[in-house]
């Protein structure tokens, strides 16, 4: 069983890479701090490269491809920290699914749609709220859309668009949608872990890129063992979180019966390797990297954040020991 890419999606990677970098998002988000509003690229141009109706069919508009490939692309997303998430695309394409006129305003960004967690009269804070204009929410086990009212804080990381809602109408979609929900919201957690693979391994390379140029004593720093190992350790990290999304994204695509563990095991391994990669790049930039000029406080930001959507490490952590017994049950029977 292979979980390399292939040519495609490295062909693929290589085009979103290049598209995102030229939006100057870093810079974008910065400013979203002051004011908030739309993260960059913005919904729009996502959609009219068909990033965002990538799971949608082709009878609805969009690309249909696969979840890997919305994947590969929302790992270079998160490299530049882009906004609206893919999560909100990957996440709604499965709620929808078999509604091709929403679908279709989901794939052409002709509607902004956000996903609550939470009770649909008054959600948790939920990622792209700020910014939509319809919502999916679940009501016991009945899936509604509707219109509402976003409530958002200060925030923390502004490119996330979080906000609580309370919904003001809504019209019943499904009515027995606990499992579609759950799958949604596994398929979900493993976008967001591509999106903070993407941030955590653009932190290293920053980490990588100073330690070679800046110098102490007449020698640079990163000839220095504790600067090595620091380094090394965060690349190994990131590197085993990379295949582990992979696992996870091509088990969503092949695998249904292997997605809660996986999507639970890469959820709780991407919280911790984005925060504590994020926390070297500050370290290693010594007086600079504790200030908001440097961009390593908006990594930091993206990564305190994400610990929390969708669940946090520990409530995933549970999750695989718990499926994991059951497992194991199973095969001693």
């Amino acid at each position: 069983m292979n979980f390399d890419l292939d040519d495609n999606h490295r062909e693929f990677a290589a085009a979103a890479k290049e598209f995102f970098e030229g939006q100057d998002c870093l810079a974008h988000a910065r400013a979203l701090l002051k004011e908030p509003g739309e993260a960059r690229p913005g919904l729009k141009s996502l959609a009219q490269l068909g990033f965002y109706g990538l799971m949608a069919p082709e009878s609805a508009g969009g690309i249909g491809q696969s979840i890997l490939d919305l994947a590969v692309v929302a790992e270079q997303a998160g490299r530049v920290l882009a906004g609206p998430s893919l999560v909100t695309a990957a996440r709604a394409a499965v709620l929808l699914d078999g509604d091709t006129e929403r679908l279709a305003a989901l794939a052409d960004g002709s509607a902004a749609y956000a996903v609550l967690d939470g009770s649909p009269e008054g959600s948790a804070p939920s990622i792209d709220a700020r910014i939509a204009t319809e919502f999916l929410a679940l009501d016991g086990t009945t899936l509604v859309v509707g219109t509402g009212e976003p409530i958002a804080g200060e925030p923390i990381d502004a490119t996330r668009g979080l906000a609580s809602v309370r919904l003001t109408d809504r019209t019943v979609l499904r009515t027995d949608a606990g499992q579609l929900w759950e799958r949604a919201r596994q398929i979900a957690t493993v976008i967001l872990a591509a999106e903070d693979l993407g941030a955590a391994d653009r932190v290293v390379e920053i980490g990588v890129e100073y330690a070679r140029t800046r110098t102490t004593f007449g020698r640079a720093i990163g000839s220095y063992q504790a600067i090595k190992h620091r380094l090394v350790d965060a690349w190994v990290d990131v590197d085993q979180l990379r295949s582990l999304m992979w696992w996870a994204a091509w088990a969503a695509d092949h695998s249904p019966e292997d997605l809660p563990l996986a999507a639970s095991a890469v959820k709780a391994y991407s919280s911790r390797v984005l925060e504590e990669v994020t926390e070297t790049l500050i370290q290693l930039h010594g007086g600079i990297g504790f200030t908001w000029e440097h961009d390593a406080h908006l990594f930091w930001r993206r990564a305190k954040v994400d610990r929390l959507l969708l669940g946090d490490e520990a409530e995933h952590l549970d999750r695989v020991a718990l499926l994991t017994l059951e497992t194991r049950e199973e095969t001693l029977l």
